[in-house]
């Protein structure tokens, strides 16, 4: 068991919490306990290390602000320039949702991996149902949590099933290499968007296409039957 020294805690301003048959620990660390989390603004920083004061000392009091950006469609392309490859660095973001349970077990364990990747790597998130929708369907993802790594014009994504911090760090250091690499591709014009979301409502809901053939083949049918009825009345009229 790790007791924080007090000049840490101090330094901190924070409080320390003992919390025991917590539900807290399956949702902030599903690997191992006891799980350490440090909450600033109210954003949760998994430390991810052995049991020693002077490194959870370091982890903390260097990341005493969130290290995971937030983007939204409106800052994506400005701030990871992914499509262009410029000049702000490499990006590993998460695509997710509020209705996501597994999206917010990896808040936690997303900051430590920022914070592990400070100054090397951007981290960061953008929600795929709501602010960032948009973007979301430009990378064709669909499902939440998506992990995609950008890297001088070139996008990765993350397929392995493991959601631990070391292998986040491992993938967007050198794994990402074993990764097939895609071409980014440019930001959607509004009408490009339209249509992508049609066509993902579709790929979503295939049950509108099977109902969109009903109903032409039903009005289809009522169209000739109409038209014999027409014919058929004409004929006795003539007769």
């Amino acid at each position: 068991m790790v007791h924080l020294r007090e000049d840490l805690v101090n330094s901190l301003s924070a409080w320390v919490v003992k919390a025991v048959n917590s539900q807290l620990f399956s949702l902030y660390s599903a690997t191992k306990e006891p799980a350490l989390l440090f909450f600033r603004h109210g954003m949760p920083l998994l430390y991810d290390g052995p049991p020693n004061n002077e490194l959870i000392s370091t982890m903390f009091i260097e990341n005493k602000e969130p290290t995971v950006k937030e983007l939204t469609d409106d800052t994506f392309e400005h701030l990871t320039q992914a499509s262009s490859g410029a000049t702000t660095g490499d990006w590993f973001v998460m695509f997710y949702s509020v209705d996501c349970v597994e999206c917010v077990r990896m808040i936690a364990r997303l900051e430590a991996v920022g914070a592990k990747l400070k100054q090397k790597i951007n981290v960061a998130r953008i929600d795929k149902s709501t602010t960032g929708a948009s973007t979301a369907r430009r990378f064709n993802v669909r499902e939440t949590p998506t992990f995609i790594f950008f890297r001088h014009g070139k996008m990765y994504r993350y397929q392995i099933p493991k959601y631990d911090v070391n292998s986040f760090v491992s993938f967007v250091k050198e794994w990402y290499r074993n990764a097939r690499a895609e071409t980014v591709p440019v930001p959607q014009s509004p009408f490009d968007d339209l249509v992508q979301m049609i066509a993902n409502f579709l790929h979503e809901n295939p049950w509108v296409m099977k109902l969109g053939s009903i109903t032409t083949g039903v009005f289809i049918i009522i169209s000739v039957a109409s038209k014999f009825r027409r014919k058929t009345e004409m004929a006795q009229k003539k007769d």
